[in-house]
């Protein structure tokens, strides 16, 4: 895998120092129960850019991202990329195909130098049935996920490239943002293309309607960097569903 590390820290040492308290749906697991979980992952660290696994690939088990972020994509036969979801510390990646035991369909690549729990898919279906509470979580998270896509199916086909950029920059200001003096700053280096991705655009358009909303003031454009200046403007323009890009939003 490119840009993998060996880790020899423990995943104990790590999950003492994360300040996450591990993935959503982990929550309300007893001490007990919490260290029978960490006896099961197995530490990695990834460079940006690294990929975490291609579409096609068999799957082997379940991805609880500690640090760092990551896209999940899928490409279309022409070769462009949509980006379906970004993940933050404390969610996870690959769950749907670990149930299913089938090949992954789509790909998984870091954004930023991102350290990673690896848990095999064997060992952790046992877990899920000694605690059957934690699968529950699971189903509930991908209900929701399955609206999400509802949604991104709506979005395609009615809305405009501007809508579709104004969203992609209010989901990552919800996921990622941080309030700064300039503004909103987005909290990832975002190139434009990646952004074009997200909004389902070219990215000859999503550069076009960036250059736009600099011209109105609505955003600022210091390097990849993306600050929304007028927070406002860009909830009316993105119209935005009930749910969003992420999962669980910061």
């Amino acid at each position: 895998m490119p840009g993998a590390k060996a880790d020899s820290s423990r995943a104990t040492d790590l999950c003492a120092q994360c300040p996450h308290a591990c993935a959503e749906v982990f929550a309300g697991l007893s001490p007990a129960s919490r260290a029978e979980l960490r006896s099961l992952m197995r530490p990695m660290s990834l460079d940006a850019g690294a990929t975490l696994f291609q579409e096609g690939m068999p799957a082997f088990g379940l991805y609880v991202l500690c640090q760092g972020k990551v896209k999940l994509a899928k490409r279309s036969r022409g070769g462009h990329s949509q980006i379906l979801k970004l993940l933050g510390p404390g969610e996870v990646l690959g769950e749907k195909t670990m149930f299913d035991r089938e090949c992954y369909t789509c790909y998984a690549k870091t954004l930023e130098p991102s350290t990673l729990m690896f848990i095999p898919r064997e060992e952790f279906l046992l877990f899920l049935r000694r605690h059957p509470e934690v699968a529950l979580r699971f189903l509930e998270r991908l209900s929701r996920e399955s609206k999400v896509f509802g949604d991104r199916l709506v979005e395609i086909k009615s809305r405009s490239a501007r809508e579709r950029v104004a969203r992609a920059l209010l989901e990552l200001a919800q996921a990622f943002g941080e309030e700064t003096p300039e503004g909103w700053d987005l909290g990832v280096e975002l190139p434009r293309g990646e952004l074009a991705e997200m909004a389902g655009v070219s990215t000859e358009t999503a550069i076009r309607v960036l250059s736009e909303f600099k011209e109105r003031g609505i955003v600022a454009l210091p390097g990849k960097r993306i600050v929304i200046l007028r927070a406002d403007e860009v909830r009316r323009l993105a119209h935005p569903f009930r749910t969003f890009l992420r999962e669980s939003p910061a």
